[in-house]
């Protein structure tokens, strides 16, 4: 096709035809009475003005001088004169042997482009989920992908869950949907159908002889989403001392334990061995631990406890506190140790630096027996 595809990344495109008019409106003027010969009057038609736009530029080019053009366009990073090339192509030439491809890759440029809509109605003419192979296979995940930037979560699910039942397609492929069908359940707000579907395509991953049958990115991703709906779980718990020192020390037991659960799938994910998720699995575990660490340090003693036994319920605070920041600072490390290693870059990796330096500055408070900085305000947010 002339143009490499890449993995993963729709507004919708309108098109006014410029070859032949599109009527909005018509009357007809003159009796529907026949004359005394029998002969029917003659019909005026009247139309409404439309507007016919065109790429006066591209009109001169053949199909062959339009893929070129695209094809270089997309390769020097141009990816708006792409689509405008490949798209002419792909609207005026239906017959040209290059239209397929030139559908496939304007999708391609527009998705480059963010441009989610026309991505999908490009994508969507080449599609076929049920028993598309090749471009056709290709272009369904596509559509899917759009439709989970346009926030359709529920249209990709259905189209990712029709590829992930073929029988006939290759393991990797449907553990690609299913995995993806699951992380747009999540988006969903479906959690426990999102952690049912993602289970299933861990359980198909691991009852693998030959684990090379598949990319280490889906089953990774996996895990990864897993350890997602368990931090979601996690954050669902409010540490409200106003409720009693018993009820606080029961929900901060149980946060700890959906914190341990969510970092288990993180672990998992990175024993895969993918790069990316084992970056971005490492930074969600720092920030786990960032996080109950800023739970904690914000809480006030809870209103039972006398001056005397606040001031023991903070010592021992500032101990857990002390824990918490030495661990995420620990994983944060190692997270981009790991990304170095690998050359990784990517947003995560940004983040677990700059998450790094503060807990670090944390830390060295801590140990020159300085109250510990405001979270919001080491982050230069205002404090509220």
């Amino acid at each position: 096709m002339g143009i490499q595809r890449a993995h993963m990344s729709v507004r919708r495109w309108w098109w006014v035809a410029a070859l032949g008019l599109a009527v909005t409106g018509c009357r007809t003027t003159g009796s529907a009475a026949r004359d005394g010969q029998g002969t029917p009057p003659k019909q005026e038609l009247q139309f409404d003005p439309v507007t016919v736009t065109a790429d006066l530029e591209l009109d001169k080019l053949n199909d062959e001088e339009l893929f070129a053009g695209g094809t270089s366009a997309f390769a020097a990073n141009d990816f708006k004169q792409a689509a405008r090339y490949f798209g002419r192509l792909a609207d005026f030439h239906p017959d040209s042997r290059h239209r397929r491809a030139a559908l496939y890759n304007a999708g391609l440029s527009h998705q480059r482009l963010k441009e989610w809509e026309e991505a999908e109605h490009r994508f969507s003419e080449l599609a076929d989920p049920e028993k598309g192979q090749g471009d056709a296979l290709d272009a369904a995940f596509r559509v899917a992908e759009s439709r989970y930037h346009l926030e359709r979560y529920d249209e990709a699910v259905k189209l990712l869950g029709t590829i992930a039942a073929r029988e006939d397609l290759p393991v990797n492929r449907r553990l690609e949907a299913q995995v993806q069908q699951g992380v747009c359940q999540l988006e969903a707000g479906r959690g426990e159908e999102a952690e049912k579907t993602l289970r299933k395509s861990l359980a198909t991953y691991e009852a693998l002889a030959d684990k090379d049958e598949v990319d280490d990115y889906f089953p990774a991703q996996a895990h990864f989403f897993v350890g997602e709906i368990y931090r979601l779980h996690y954050e669902g718990v409010k540490l409200d001392p106003a409720k009693g020192s018993d009820k606080l020390a029961e929900d901060l037991n149980y946060k700890a334990e959906l914190l341990l659960s969510a970092q288990g799938h993180y672990l998992r994910s990175i024993r895969v061995g993918n790069g990316y998720w084992a970056t971005a699995a490492g930074a969600q575990i720092g920030a786990l631990y960032e996080n109950l660490y800023e739970h904690m340090v914000n809480s006030p003693a809870p209103a039972e406890l006398n001056a005397e036994e606040a001031q023991v319920y903070r010592q021992e605070l500032r101990k857990k506190i002390r824990v918490l920041i030495t661990k995420s600072i620990n994983i944060y490390e190692r997270t981009l140790e790991t990304a170095e290693r690998i050359g990784s870059q990517s947003a995560f990796v940004d983040r677990t630096r700059a998450s790094l330096e503060k807990m670090k500055a944390l830390l060295l408070a801590d140990a020159e027996g300085e109250p510990a900085p405001d979270p919001a305000a080491a982050d230069g947010e205002p404090h509220s």
